[in-house]
Protein backbone atom coordinates (compact mmCIF):
# COMPACT_ATOMS: atom_id res chain seq x y z
CA UNK A 1 0.00 0.00 0.00
CA UNK A 2 1.44 3.07 -0.99
CA UNK A 3 1.78 5.69 1.59
CA UNK A 4 0.60 9.51 1.13
CA UNK A 5 2.50 12.29 2.92
CA UNK A 6 -0.18 14.89 4.29
CA UNK A 7 0.85 18.66 3.07
CA UNK A 8 0.21 21.25 5.00
CA UNK A 9 -1.74 22.64 1.44
CA UNK A 10 -3.49 19.44 1.23
CA UNK A 11 -4.97 19.32 4.72
CA UNK A 12 -6.02 22.83 4.55
CA UNK A 13 -8.02 21.91 1.77
CA UNK A 14 -9.65 18.84 2.92
CA UNK A 15 -10.42 21.62 6.28
CA UNK A 16 -12.08 23.66 3.58
CA UNK A 17 -13.87 20.90 1.93
CA UNK A 18 -14.89 19.49 5.50
CA UNK A 19 -16.27 22.87 6.30
CA UNK A 20 -18.64 23.42 3.84
CA UNK A 21 -19.75 19.75 4.04
CA UNK A 22 -20.89 20.80 7.80
CA UNK A 23 -22.26 24.45 6.72
CA UNK A 24 -24.49 22.57 4.03
CA UNK A 25 -25.80 19.90 6.36
CA UNK A 26 -26.43 22.98 8.78
CA UNK A 27 -28.67 24.76 6.13
CA UNK A 28 -30.12 21.53 5.34
CA UNK A 29 -31.36 21.02 8.88
CA UNK A 30 -32.18 24.26 9.21
CA UNK A 31 -34.94 23.85 6.16
CA UNK A 32 -36.11 20.46 7.54
CA UNK A 33 -37.14 22.17 10.46
CA UNK A 34 -38.78 25.03 9.14
CA UNK A 35 -40.94 22.55 6.93
CA UNK A 36 -41.19 20.36 9.94
CA UNK A 37 -42.94 23.15 11.85
CA UNK A 38 -44.84 24.60 9.31
CA UNK A 39 -46.22 20.62 8.86
CA UNK A 40 -47.14 20.53 12.41
CA UNK A 41 -48.75 23.42 12.60
CA UNK A 42 -51.14 22.64 9.20
CA UNK A 43 -51.37 19.26 11.07
CA UNK A 44 -52.61 21.12 14.02
CA UNK A 45 -55.57 23.08 12.10
CA UNK A 46 -56.76 20.04 10.92
CA UNK A 47 -57.12 18.52 14.05
CA UNK A 48 -58.57 21.22 15.75
CA UNK A 49 -60.84 21.27 12.81
CA UNK A 50 -61.73 17.31 13.21
CA UNK A 51 -62.05 17.38 17.19
CA UNK A 52 -64.53 20.79 16.85
CA UNK A 53 -66.78 18.93 13.93
CA UNK A 54 -66.84 15.70 16.27
CA UNK A 55 -67.55 17.93 19.45
CA UNK A 56 -70.40 19.84 17.68
CA UNK A 57 -71.66 16.43 16.47
CA UNK A 58 -71.72 14.78 19.74
CA UNK A 59 -73.60 18.42 21.43
CA UNK A 60 -75.96 18.09 18.64
CA UNK A 61 -77.10 14.05 18.77
CA UNK A 62 -77.98 15.07 22.65
CA UNK A 63 -79.90 17.74 21.84
CA UNK A 64 -82.02 16.16 19.37
CA UNK A 65 -82.26 12.74 20.95
CA UNK A 66 -82.05 13.62 24.72
CA UNK A 67 -79.74 12.08 27.08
Amino acid sequence: MERVAWTDERLDDMSRRMDAGFDRLDRDFRELRIELREEIKELRVHINRVSGGLMVGVIATVFLHGS
